[in-house]
């Protein structure tokens, strides 16, 4: 069974720390472009950040830019997303994705995770 698993969200203070982790069971990640996207109750799922296949592309939205690192580990088959000095708007649950090509926009996407909730509050 083809499976993404994300995992490592939670409740945090603002300005602290959180890792995310995207598994993929099932298939390898290494052909695929990964983005990871977030939505906040009541909004539309927005691209957070992507990275090519190599690893060698990434990008990142305005509001996260400077502030989130993604990264994959192609012999782990596990992208992650480190996320410094998070914020209340950073709040939401988040989803790992594969991608034909690695884009902040959802039409590149061909697979979901399940999403994992982050929480940011004092």
């Amino acid at each position: 069974q083809l499976q993404l698993v994300e995992s490592g969200g939670g409740l945090v203070q603002p300005g602290g720390s959180l890792r995310l982790s995207c598994a993929a069971s099932g298939f390898t990640l290494d052909y695929f472009a990964i983005g990871w996207f977030r939505q906040a109750p009541g909004k539309e799922r927005e691209g957070v950040s992507c990275i090519s296949s190599s690893g060698g592309s990434t990008n990142y939205a305005d509001s996260v830019k400077g502030r989130f690192t993604i990264s994959r580990d192609n012999a782990k088959n596990t992208v992650y997303l480190q996320m410094d000095s998070l914020k209340p708007e950073d709040t939401a649950i988040y989803y790992c994705a594969t991608q034909r090509a690695p884009s902040l926009d959802r039409r590149y996407v061909n697979y979901w995770g399940q999403g994992t909730q982050v929480t940011v509050s004092s």
